[in-house]
This record gives C-alpha cells, structure tokens and sequence, in this order.
C-alpha cells in the first residue's frame, strides 16, 4: 500500500487538528481515523513522537487533564501553519488521494475475493450438477451478495470522502489567497502612510533614514546623512542601526513565484518589527525613529520595484 502522509505531511497535519482545539492523543488518531472513514488510522507509536518532536520545536504544548496530556497549539506553530496555508490546501488533495488510492486496494480485494468465491462455486456446481441446492450453496451466495454489499458500501464512502476533501481544499485555496492579498493592501496602505509623514517632514526623516540603511558609509552612527548640512547629527536618545544582516530570511526558500516570495518576506519584516516592540517597548521617540526608517525603507523599495 503506498503511504498515506507523505515526508512531513502527518505534522503539519497535526498542527492543522490543534489548531481547531486542544486536543489528547488517542483524540488525533481517532479524528485521522474518522478523516479517512476507517480505511486508514494511524498507531500510537506514530502519532506521540511527532506530538513530541513539535512540543520540543516549541510548535505545541500540552496540559496534563485527568491523566492525559492535551496538547495545544502555540503562537509559533499558528505561525508556521499560516505560512504553510498553501502546502495545507496541497495536503487536502493528497488526503482525497490517499483515500481514492486506499478504496481502490480494497474494491480489488473484493473483487478478487469475490472471482474467487465465484470459481469455487462454479466447481461445487460442476460436481454436484444433480444435486438439489444445500446449506452451503445458499450460504456461498450470501457471502457474495455481502461481499458486494460491502464493495458498494465502499465505494460510496470514498466518492463522498473525495468531494468534501476537493471542496475543502479549495475552500483552503481561497482563504489563503484572500489573505495573502490582504496582506499586501495591508502593506501599501502602511507604506503609503509612512511616505505621507516622509513628505510631511520635509525631507529630514528621509536624511535621518537615509544614514541608517547605510547612506552614511560610517557605520558608526555620528556620519552625515545624504542631503543633510554638514554638522548634523542624530537625534538625541536614538540608537546606533544595527549593520544589515546579508543572510535574513534565508531560511524562507523561494516557491518559484516572486510575488509569492515577496509576500513571504514582508510578513517576516512584519513579524520581527512586531516581536521587537513587544519585547523591549515602544516609546514616542522610537516610533520618530522607526517611522523615519520605515519610510525611507519604503521610497528605496519602492525605487527599486518601480525600476524593475
């Protein structure tokens, strides 16, 4: 039989089923075994050690109720399944798959048994041609008559378990698009703001913003910003920029789709501007530096789309 998950499919898929709610382990095999009408269920020894492993990836986490552990998806593992939402909907088709792939192997095994309970019949017929039908002839054709039952049965399952999976995902598709393109009107609308302010400020949030992504050539933070006087300095109180990072978000691999790509890395910019003014606070002067940055970060990326 092939396999039902392919390579880290089953854990994304548990983050998708702790996503709905909190939920024990002999809960997830049963939910997986319902999703795959009793064609499929997986084994404890297979669902408790990716419980694990994502526990420890900070994923998960789990209560102890009653003498069980619930498990409970974190905000990382949110994270992660948002911006795995087109690999979830993939997941949903292989799932209808799997299933078709798995009552196909069990509509053969019927229909095999099914010949070969037709051949035995057809011998005892043949040697006992004179004979009026007994007890194991009628039972014989009982069995059969289940048998095809059964098929049947089966078959309709399978067919019902494929149309919901096709209109899950595509339902999946959808929601992950729509918010994909809220995402990036989310970001136009911010960098428009952040363009407004630059106008508004007359040039010297840009001459300040210019000097943190590098304009100043110094490194050192006391260098002059391009198209400020000379004798200039930083404002008072703001900290020294840090150095761009050349390795950023290389973890996040390209799809093949820039657009796509793109999306992914303002909602990593997004994410770490967010997690840094949760940690350490947001005062008034910080948002004049932050909002400076952000607009001259906005006009260069901006400048550079435009040219391409």
């Amino acid at each position: 039989m092939p396999p039902v998950f392919a390579h880290g499919r089953l854990r994304l898929y548990l983050l998708k089923l702790l996503d709905e709610a909190p939920r024990h382990g002999y809960e997830v095999i049963r939910l997986l075994e319902e999703r795959f009408q009793g064609l499929y269920a997986p084994s404890a020894g297979t669902v408790y050690p990716r419980l694990a492993k994502l526990e420890a990836e900070g994923l998960v986490t789990h209560a102890t109720e009653g003498g069980r552990k619930v498990y409970s998806i974190t905000e990382a593992g949110r994270a992660e399944l948002a911006d795995r939402g087109g690999e979830l909907a993939d997941l949903e088709l292989e799932i209808r798959d799997s299933v078709t792939e798995l009552a196909a192997e069990i509509r053969d095994d019927v229909r095999g048994a099914a010949g070969e309970l037709r051949r035995e019949m057809r011998a005892a017929a043949s040697a006992s041609a004179t004979r009026v039908e007994d007890e194991s002839w009628k039972a014989a054709k009982e069995e059969l008559s289940r048998a095809r039952q059964e098929w049947k049965e089966q078959a309709r399952r399978a067919r019902d378990e494929s149309r919901r999976a096709r209109e899950e995902a595509q339902q999946a598709r959808r929601q992950a698009k729509e918010a994909q393109e809220r995402a990036r009107e989310e970001v136009q609308r911010i960098a428009g703001q952040l363009q407004e302010q630059f106008a508004k400020s007359g040039g010297m949030l840009g001459s300040l913003a210019g000097a943190w992504l590098g304009g100043s050539g110094s490194g050192t933070g006391t260098g002059t910003a391009p198209g400020a006087q000379p004798g200039s300095a930083a404002p008072a109180g703001s900290a020294e920029p840090p150095v761009a990072d050349t390795d950023w978000a290389e973890d996040l691999a390209p799809t093949g789709d820039p657009a796509r790509d793109l999306d992914r890395l303002l909602d990593r910019f997004r994410d770490e501007v967010r997690d840094a003014a949760r940690d350490h606070g947001v005062t008034s002067a910080r948002l004049a530096e932050a909002r400076a940055h952000l607009a001259a970060a906005a006009a260069r990326l901006g400048a550079t789309l435009r040219a391409g």
